[in-house]
């Protein structure tokens, strides 16, 4: 058997699993507990943290099987998952991973990422947020961070701040594991385009935080976000079920109201198909931190958005309206799909991430490069 062969069969017997189990399980309240017995809630994790041990094509099958029947965790569980882990297991002490990868693995702990500020976003390296060390071995942590999803019902929070603002802008940064329970922190939920409220903004206000909730070394927290960042963006991979986004309902819609028969819709929908068969494959081969998983998130975050505006199209006059205060789905899938291009770099950064990290062309001159962060105009 081929490796294809291979991962084809391991991927019937995944579904066929899932088919057998899900509806009782699921029924009883049992099915995560299962997943996470199994180690299928984070299958390339070593079994030793909570997870299968599986390669980076089987845990690729499984998690498009779970996302296929809707099985996986809720979306809330990515940031955890995707970003908190890894980091743990690459950066993260012996103490560190006892603590906090269980409740990772299990489902159990809630995270939020602290990176992104009012005014450092694609430019993250610019943030402001200072954390100051004190002579008691503590940081006292000011600032305030944006676009942190799930950060009202988060028990922790992967901190980025500037911890030396004498070094360049890239330099000088601390990771922290924040409590976010901690005295002076505080959570306000942003209202979306759609009505959702999974968008909060987070403040900081003198925020007491221990040495031993540093992950990585101090002043080398640009490199702990980088190798979080990678795993995101591999994280935000796979077709476009794996972004909520089916391509089956599309299909099945233009058949049956007639929609199919127009030559200009029906070569949407076949490049639809074949990009989501490439994207599916080409997902396969990227591993967890590859730069090249910039390609394969730019690709998903760019389909889902193409089959939610063609849903809304081929549903009709009827998709833009609706009684009350709550979205058709057709609408809210329209609407919601933009923040795919922006959630985990936008689309313009995955362009010069693949430019120059995949492709190797050559680097954008930075007149910044090399000043200290305290001598850069910012706002």
């Amino acid at each position: 058997m081929t490796d294809e062969d291979t991962l084809a069969a391991f991927g019937a017997e995944v579904e066929r699993w899932v088919r057998a189990n899900l509806a009782a399980m699921r029924a009883s309240g049992r099915w995560y507990a299962e997943l996470s017995a199994r180690g299928w809630l984070v299958p390339h994790w070593p079994v030793e943290f909570g997870g299968a041990g599986l390669s980076s094509e089987e845990s690729a099958v499984v998690r498009a099987v779970l996302a296929k029947y809707r099985a996986d965790l809720p979306p809330q569980h990515f940031v955890p998952i995707t970003l908190v882990g890894p980091g743990l297991l690459t950066w993260g002490t012996t103490e560190q991973q006892r603590r906090y990868l269980p409740g990772i693995a299990s489902g159990a702990d809630m995270w939020c990422q602290l990176f992104s500020e009012p005014g450092a976003g694609s430019d993250l390296a610019s943030l402001a947020t200072r954390a100051v060390p004190t002579d008691d071995g503590r940081w006292i942590v000011t600032g305030q961070k944006v676009w942190s999803s799930f950060a009202d019902i988060s028990r922790y929070g992967l901190l980025l701040a500037r911890t030396d603002p004498d070094r360049p802008k890239n330099a000088g940064l601390t990771c922290f594991l924040l409590d976010m329970s901690l005295p002076g922190v505080t959570v306000r939920p942003l209202r979306q385009l759609t009505g959702d409220e999974h968008f909060c903004e987070v403040f900081l206000d003198e925020v007491e935080v221990s040495d031993a909730a540093r992950l990585g070394p101090a002043h080398e927290g640009w490199r702990v976000a980088l190798s979080t960042l990678h795993a995101e963006r591999s994280g935000l991979s796979g077709d476009s079920e794996a972004a909520g986004v089916a391509l089956g309902p599309v299909l099945a819609a233009a058949r049956s109201s007639g929609a199919w028969c127009d030559p200009v819709v029906r070569d949407r929908l076949t490049g639809l198909i074949a990009t989501q068969h490439a994207l599916s494959l080409t997902t396969r081969r990227v591993r967890p931190g590859d730069a090249r998983g910039s390609v394969t998130k730019l690709v998903q975050s760019e389909l889902a958005q193409r089959i939610c505006e063609l849903t809304f199209e081929t549903a009709g006059p009827a998709a833009a309206c609706w009684d009350g205060d709550e979205l058709g789905p057709e609408a809210f899938g329209l609407l919601d799909s933009r923040r795919l291009t922006i959630a985990g770099g936008t689309s313009e950064i995955q362009r010069t991430i693949i430019a120059e990290r995949v492709l190797g062309l050559d680097r954008e001159p930075d007149p910044d490069r090399g000043r200290p962060w305290r001598d850069l105009r910012r706002g």
